[in-house]
């Protein structure tokens, strides 16, 4: 018996990280549909308390895609200045963050791959609020750089339709994408 449940916790560590909580994201726009993504609370725990706190109070429902960048990545979750209705203006959007604290970073050795959920910030490492980004493809260039808090698990072809930004920077001109509803899951 002893020996068995060495061999499954050997198993366990083999497989990776735990995957405990996740996200469903309901997008709509040119991209129309859900995202899963599973987070990894045992990699970015402080992260993934917040992004789930929020999640939980509707803080994300309604804010837009606003700044994506094809081959690379979507980025949303400014609660601030990114939440569409009444006095929203795209131009502040991605300027912003939430009420709560900024996060100290939790990098770790996860690779920003297709699909790879990071923390926005910025030049300050210790600066990741509300925002975040899904990859497109992968950026090894961003490893060890960032905090890593989840990966798409369903719905990567809703994030691969996600109206594109233009220029350097991605910004999204017009009618953004919006996450309608985001929703924590067990």
């Amino acid at each position: 018996m002893l020996k068995r449940n060495l061999l499954a916790l050997g198993l366990a560590v083999l497989a990776g990280p735990v995957l405990a909580k996740g996200l469903d994201i309901t997008v709509a726009g040119e991209a129309n549909g859900t995202i899963h993504i599973e987070l990894l609370d045992d990699v970015a725990p402080k992260h993934v308390e917040q992004i789930t706190a929020l999640a939980a109070e509707g803080a994300y429902d309604g804010v837009v895609f606003h700044r994506v960048i094809e081959g690379f990545m979507a980025q949303t979750g400014d609660v601030q200045f990114g939440r569409m209705g009444d006095g929203f203006d795209m131009r502040r959007a991605g300027m912003g963050g939430s009420d709560r604290e900024d996060l100290p970073a939790e990098f770790s050795d996860e690779s920003f791959d297709r699909g790879v959920v990071g923390m926005a910030r910025s030049m300050d490492p210790n600066s990741a609020n509300s925002q975040f980004f899904i990859m497109f493809a992968p950026a090894p260039h961003l490893n060890g750089q960032y905090t890593v808090v989840g990966r798409v698990t369903e719905g990567m072809d809703v994030v691969d339709t996600i109206k594109r930004g233009t220029g350097g920077n991605g910004a999204v001109i017009g009618e953004p994408d919006v996450m309608t509803k985001v929703v924590v899951t067990e």
